[in-house]
């Protein structure tokens, strides 16, 4: 992969290369709509355009990128092939590239990825596409491609630190401001490598000077703001690999060089508020997509006063949501306001101490989600996992005196992650 030397010019896309990847990119992808969003811009009194980018043919942004860079390619390196890495949607991107261009491809995808996405990805590649599961993270599955690719020859097409992939992504930034009725105050975009910021916020930096770029980012993975904190590019030790789109440990060093330039602010925002979030889209605006593509819009409510009355645009990155994950991202979106908490309860061993803990413990509007208990008749108490949904985050405290009075209380293990992780 090429490298940003420490005396190197920084590359900064430009109007030309970015119009020039427009053109190329053209007849593949879907200029997505700039849609005005009833509920919130209603909540935040502004007016919320929504960036429709989940609504491409490979339901992600990540086609123009991908498309961009395999298309420039001469036909010698085509014929040799190419390969790559990603958690899935630059891996739908790039196979769908591949059997457009009819060049072979090889995609490594960490063994983590949704099922929903490799399946996506071998559909759009047919013929031309190999996949291969291997590693934990991105950042495993991008080791051994790399391998791979010197092995074979092929061109390593990056999910994000590379000049045409970034030159492909910022054409949002053009078809927004084409789309647009009025000026723009706000973009809020979400960032895991930095190859979709870095596009867009060159763009309007030229041609709309005034906007201010927000970056968004998991607090779990919270890689360019740790880079940026440190004033060059680092890697995270460990990630929350929830969000799986953007759960990166090292930004590129093109994407950092930029959006260190380009950005107004960069925010994290909690994997539960990006659970909350995608549970609101599709309840209220029918819209489904994946926690990436959630991102833009859970930043909103730390700007709330500042974006008041302004014109804001959020991208909807993506929506490659595996339905199987959708009793977690309820149970993350519960935790996270408050309203699910596991205990450690200690139950006397003797007949009607459940029935008491739900008639005289629990308050009329909690609900039992939980429960594991093994009674041993040697011990005077036997310990129970138990999960507790409630109607309102204040009725927690009620609740927990409760158990105390009564001599139920055990252990609380929402803040106890590796406990709770190992029980629940």
């Amino acid at each position: 992969m090429e490298t940003l030397l420490a005396n190197e010019k920084i590359y900064k896309p430009q109007m030309e290369a970015v119009e020039d990847a427009a053109e190329r990119i053209s007849k593949v992808v879907v200029k997505t709509p700039l849609a005005d969003s009833f509920t919130y811009s209603k909540r935040y009194d502004a007016r919320i355009l929504l960036k429709r980018e989940d609504l491409q043919q490979v339901r992600s942004y990540k086609i123009r990128g991908a498309y961009n860079k395999i298309s420039s390619l001469p036909q010698e390196q085509l014929d040799k092939g190419v390969i790559c890495a990603s958690a899935g949607n630059h891996a739908q991107g790039v196979a769908f590239a591949c059997n457009k261009l009819q060049a072979k491809g090889v995609i490594y995808m960490p063994i983590t990825t949704p099922r929903q996405k490799v399946e996506q990805t071998q559909m759009f590649g047919g013929e031309w596409v190999e996949v291969i599961l291997k590693g934990d993270t991105f950042d495993d599955s991008y080791k051994n491609a790399m391998k791979h690719g010197d092995k074979f020859g092929q061109v390593f097409i990056h999910p994000f630190d590379d000049e045409k992939v970034i030159e492909g992504q910022a054409t949002i930034g053009l078809e927004i401001l084409e789309q647009a009725d009025a000026p723009i105050d706000y973009v809020f975009a979400p960032l895991g490598g930095g190859g979709l910021l870095a596009g867009i916020s060159s763009v309007f930096k030229q041609l709309s000077p005034n906007t201010k770029i927000i970056g968004v980012e998991p607090e779990g993975a919270a890689s360019m703001t740790s880079s940026l904190k440190e004033g060059k590019v680092v890697e995270l030790a460990q990630i929350e690999r929830f969000v799986d789109g953007a759960a990166v440990q090292k930004v590129g060093s093109r994407n950092f060089a930029i959006c260190k330039e380009n950005l107004d602010k960069m925010v994290t925002v909690p994997e539960g508020k990006i659970c909350q979030t995608i549970l609101d889209l599709y309840n209220q605006d029918a819209i489904v997509v994946e926690p990436a593509g959630a991102m833009a819009i859970c930043a909103l409510d730390s700007f709330a006063e500042e974006i008041r009355g302004k014109n804001v645009v959020c991208i909807v990155s993506g929506s490659n949501n595996d339905i199987t994950r959708t009793a977690e991202i309820k149970e993350r979106a519960l935790l996270y306001r408050g309203l699910k908490h596991y205990f450690i309860i200690s139950f006397p061993q003797r007949a009607g101490a459940l029935k008491e803990f739900v008639a005289k413990v629990l308050g009329p509007n909690d609900d039992i989600t939980h429960f594991e208990y093994s009674k041993k008749h040697h011990r005077e108490n036997g310990p129970a996992v138990v999960g507790i949904e409630l109607n309102d985050p204040a009725d927690f405290e009620p609740l927990v005196d409760r158990m105390k009075k009564k001599n139920f209380y055990g252990e609380y293990l929402n803040d106890k992650p590796n406990l709770f992780q190992f029980l629940v």
